[in-house]
């Protein structure tokens, strides 16, 4: 184990003063070094594993906190390349906070958990790929970010990452950006997300989580990649493809999704109340693009686990592409109730654009219906060709001279800007884009999330 001191100079009355900081970086390069470093760390040390393959027999505990200007960094001397394995990985003893875990090849039976007590951690820059049943990285404690992880190769039940929280209530403010969500295979009817936001018995506690920059591919694991059950949360700018998970808002309130790339079988669906849904773009080419869920309940208590009744959500400003029904509507005995429809681009070309279960009450205003029978009343809507062009990244946007440009109904003064995003000023634009702007928004791509992104 090798300890190095961080030097730091200053001047006191014009005379140049050397001394060693608090903080320091250790050098290890086995598992019992590791720990033993962790329990002798300093705010603002750096603890660094060497490059290797690691058994761990038993839990590798941090135990000790940082500050918010000084944490503590538990990390791989070379990201990727020092491996955990064996029959479990690390633990954050509770109460610990301002400590990054980052680096790691997470390839251990177990789990990851951080306790309701531990908080400000940062979860940065990890492969996980675990063998243990159950939840992979369980988040309990408040304001923990989980950003630029793999998460990858998941063939049983259980989640990669579900945010939970004490018994009686939801973890606060947790920030999941700039991750790879990969290849969930679990083929049964339920229990696969790639993310679980909240649990139904959490739906009325307000997480207030952001959920960005994320990207999904092959997250089959179940019908919903990201599943939100918590209320007062974020879901934007996120990219899933070749999945059959959608963004579900299964239960809570006051979500907004906002800015989603969505392609092929995913889509956007939800339940319960006064949710936004904005600014998203979704090439719904085998199937429904944006769904107003049954309602099995008109409004769901503290426990329940029925599907709430959707009220007064909103609908609106979103670019949605597909083959029949792209907005669509289940069953149920509670209908969508005083909802909004306004200013998108629906495009088809057979059956119904909007397919709304009768009893419905839903206001419609603004919106461009092109390629096959609207489903809408006629003054909620124009028949006319939005006149669409395809980007260099294959985004449909507007074209000068389309109907969209300058024409959209109502007011929605929280849309100040568009999918890219760029701001949207004066008249706004129908649609998820609006007509010219610099910035040319793209899909998410391997390189711009995970481990080795910027």
């Amino acid at each position: 184990m090798r300890r190095i001191l961080l030097v730091c100079s200053l001047v006191l009355g014009g005379v140049l003063v050397h001394g060693p900081a608090a903080a320091a970086v250790t050098r290890v390069d086995s598992l019992p070094e590791l720990q033993a470093a962790l329990d002798a760390a300093k705010a603002g040390d750096r603890i660094e594993l060497a490059d290797g393959s690691y058994q761990a027999s038993g839990a590798i505990t941090i135990r000790r906190s940082g500050t918010t200007s000084a944490p503590i960094t538990v990390t791989a001397a070379n990201v990727g390349k020092a491996e955990i394995r064996g029959s479990t990985g690390f633990a954050f003893s509770g109460g610990v906070h301002d400590v990054v875990l980052a680096g790691f090849g997470l390839r251990h039976g177990g789990s990851l958990s951080v306790p309701a007590s531990a908080h400000h951690l940062q979860i940065t820059r990890n492969t996980v790929q675990l063998s243990g049943d159950g939840n992979w990285l369980t988040v309990n404690g408040n304001d923990v970010q989980i950003d630029h992880n793999t998460f990858q190769n998941r063939g049983s039940a259980g989640v990669f990452l579900q945010i939970s929280g004490p018994d009686e209530d939801v973890a606060k403010r947790s920030w999941i950006h700039h991750n790879y969500f990969y290849n969930h295979t679990f083929g049964g009817a339920n229990g696969g997300e790639s993310i679980r936001l909240g649990y139904s018995h959490k739906q009325s506690y307000s997480a207030k989580a952001v959920v960005e920059h994320n990207l999904f591919e092959k997250a089959d694991g179940d019908s919903e990649a990201i599943s939100v059950k918590a209320s007062d949360n974020v879901v934007r700018y996120n990219t899933i493809r070749d999945s059959r998970g959608f963004i579900v808002l299964r239960h809570g309130n006051r979500t907004t999704v906002e800015g989603n790339l969505l392609y092929g079988a995913s889509g956007i669906r939800f339940h319960g109340n006064d949710h936004r849904i904005i600014n998203n773009y979704v090439a719904a080419t085998a199937g429904r693009g944006i769904v107003f869920g049954s309602g099995s309940e008109a409004d769901s208590g503290p426990d329940s686990k029925e599907h709430d009744r959707p009220d007064r959500v909103t609908v609106a400003f979103n670019t949605v592409l597909g083959t029949s029904a792209v907005i669509d509507s289940d069953g149920g005995e509670f209908k969508p109730k005083d909802c909004v429809l306004a200013n998108n681009i629906l495009v088809g070309r057979s059956g119904k654009l909007v397919d709304m279960v009768g009893g419905a009450t839903v206001r419609y205003e603004g919106n461009i219906a092109w390629g096959a029978e609207a489903g809408m009343p006629a003054d909620g809507h124009r028949a006319v060709d939005p006149k669409l062009v395809t980007d260099s990244a294959g985004l449909s946007r507007l074209a000068a001279g389309s109907p969209a440009v300058d024409t959209a109904a109502g007011s929605y003064p929280y849309l100040t800007a568009d999918f890219d995003p760029h701001p949207r000023t004066g008249k706004l634009d129908v649609g998820a884009d609006e007509f010219g702007g610099t910035v040319a928004r793209k899909p998410l791509t391997k390189a711009d999330v995970g481990p080795a992104a910027p």
